[in-house]
């Protein structure tokens, strides 16, 4: 049987670069215009293409948030967690709950545990601290 080899494009290359200069998650479509600001002639069905190809391979996260796919590079450190800010996008990795408590949940439930992903959503300080200051000068 075959095996599969993935060619390394510039296209490809771009898209990672252009990944990896991101500290948050982001969208295709703002990944995309960054690269457009940037000068890039790269396609948005390339740059969608390109992440979920990084995302399948491992190489990249990826999360849904308010019905929208993002991306973020993923860091050398394996399997991890993350904080995301609904507000403004902010992430933080996070140490995951134990494997021990995982099953005992599970099996709690009638489940086994073949994978999980953990993504807590929130807001981060400094939106809270931006909500609460709106609210108060609502109440004024």
């Amino acid at each position: 049987m075959a095996e599969h080899i993935e060619r390394q494009t510039k296209q490809k290359d771009a898209i990672h670069a252009a990944l990896a200069d991101c500290d948050e998650f982001i969208s295709a479509q703002d990944l995309h215009r960054r690269m457009q600001d940037a000068g890039s002639k790269i396609g948005l069905a390339t740059v969608y293409r390109q992440l979920n190809a990084l995302a399948d391979a491992g190489a990249a996260d990826t999360i849904r948030l308010d019905g929208q796919q993002l991306f973020r590079l993923c860091g050398d450190d394996g399997h991890h967690h993350h904080l995301v800010c609904r507000n403004c996008g902010k992430t933080v990795e996070i140490d995951p709950p134990s494997e021990t408590w995982l099953r005992k949940v599970a099996e709690g439930h009638g489940f086994t545990v073949e994978s999980h992903t953990l993504e807590v959503f929130g807001l981060c300080a400094d939106c809270r601290k931006a909500e609460e200051d709106e609210n108060k000068e609502g109440s004024l």
